[in-house]
């Protein structure tokens, strides 16, 4: 777990050759499968995080910030942990965040190697972003970033 703390703290692509929407297993945190196919034709912003992991939560308000300046009927932003759902509820209720916060069900299998691990899915379900460690998700370059992912259907 340490070796995931430090290198959480430095920012690098992750490698998921062949990952696609349909790889990633979400759900919701009454235990429900999340239904991906209900964000088809949005772009989808799905951050892996913990609750433990410090430069994911120093992330998460500039991420809420970034969803709050991008059109919401083209982006969908999901926060997805492994961690026990009381776990997730209390930091939550803590953090006062406006997020949609998700379980996550097969990160071991789509090769997530430290938190936190940001994947963008443009509307064809295909991974177009994905990297590891910390981002300032609010500063106009990682705005145009996410904007040109929307705009290219």
């Amino acid at each position: 777990m340490f070796a995931a703390v430090i290198s959480g703290c430095t920012t690098k692509k992750s490698e998921d050759a062949g990952i696609t929407l349909h790889d990633i297993e979400l759900n919701t945190l009454e235990g429900r499968e999340l239904d991906l196919s209900q964000f088809e034709g949005k772009v989808l912003f799905v951050n892996f995080w913990a609750t433990w992991c410090r430069p994911c939560v120093e992330e998460m308000p500039s991420i809420e910030r970034a969803k709050n300046q991008l059109p919401g009927d083209k982006i969908e932003f999901l926060f997805a942990s492994n961690e026990e759902v009381d776990d997730i509820l209390k930091f939550r209720d803590k953090r006062g965040l406006n997020l949609h916060y998700v379980l996550a069900g097969n990160m071991e299998e789509l090769k997530i190697e430290a938190l936190p691990t940001t994947m963008i899915v443009n509307p064809n379900g295909e991974i177009v972003f994905s990297e590891i460690g910390f981002r300032r998700w609010d500063d106009s370059s990682n705005l145009e970033l996410i904007t040109q992912i929307i705009n290219n259907r």
